[in-house]
């Protein structure tokens, strides 16, 4: 379902906000999982009320427009839900973490690898079942 009722989104902006997720869920599995909450902080954010809600975004956003390589504009409504996933996922690893679990280590995991596909090669996992999602559950 494309979401016409929120401002669309740069593509090379979403890949580097990946490329981000990435590099913290790596620094994570390499010894610091402390930062996963911030990725859940993002993705709760970015997923339930929009990327131009994120700060980090607003950022990304305006240094790659600067620089002329935002990209072209994307539907957000895929990416939301994709964020929505990242908070579910970081969370989950988050509360596996703190609760002493070494289980976190496989969200972590997960996202290292989808985040990877999406900044790599530019296919976004989530964004790919979004469209079935909606098959499958259409809107009322």
């Amino acid at each position: 379902m494309l979401r016409f009722d929120i401002p669309p989104v740069n593509a090379n902006v979403a890949r580097f906000e990946a490329f981000v997720t990435f590099s913290f869920c790596l620094i994570a599995l390499l010894g610091y999982p402390y930062l996963m909450p911030i990725l859940a902080v993002m993705g709760f954010i970015r997923g339930f009320f929009g990327h131009y809600k994120c700060p980090s975004h607003r950022l990304f956003t305006k240094i790659m427009t600067a620089m002329n390589i935002a990209g072209k504009k994307e539907n957000a409504g895929a990416k939301m839900f994709a964020n929505k996933i990242l908070f579910v996922a970081a969370t989950i690893a988050s509360i596996l973490f703190y609760s002493g679990n070494d289980l976190w280590k496989v969200p972590a995991t997960a996202l290292a690898i989808f985040s990877t596909l999406e900044w790599l090669f530019s296919f976004c996992v989530a964004c790919w079942a979004y469209g079935y999602w909606y098959k499958a559950f259409p809107p009322k």
